[in-house]
């Protein structure tokens, strides 16, 4: 589902790092939620920043490894152990993409329940 105001939102990043940043977050969600799970991605306007969070009922992360989850090639453990491949770059050239546009990106997660990606990206005068 998902929940995106009307109008257009003009943020400080180029069209091709939004697909990105945004391909990579939303086929994260959906990859790692099992069939009848489901995937919200929520656009919030606030006076200077737009924020949009991609969240999913999907295999979680383990607390352990949220700190290292942004590195080049690291997968969590539960990833690594399931059938569902992926390289371990995907979320590192998000934070490299969203960084770069002078936002952030934070991640919350609850193994077995899901995952909440929340970027901040800065907007345009």
């Amino acid at each position: 589902s998902q929940r995106i105001p009307e109008r257009n939102l003009p943020v400080r990043a180029t069209e091709d790092g939004l697909k990105m940043i945004f391909a990579n977050l939303v086929g994260n969600a959906v990859k790692y939620t099992p069939p009848g799970g489901h995937v919200e991605i929520v656009v919030t306007d606030y006076p200077e920043i737009v924020q949009i969070s991609v969240a999913d009922t999907g295999i979680g992360i383990p607390q352990a490894d949220l700190p290292q989850l942004f590195e080049e090639f690291y997968r969590a453990k539960n990833a690594r152990h399931s059938e569902i491949t992926g390289t371990g770059l995907g979320l590192s050239i998000v934070k490299q993409f969203v960084e770069r546009f002078g936002g952030k990106i934070e991640v919350h997660s609850i193994e077995g329940q899901g995952t909440t990606f929340t970027v901040a990206l800065v907007k345009c005068a």
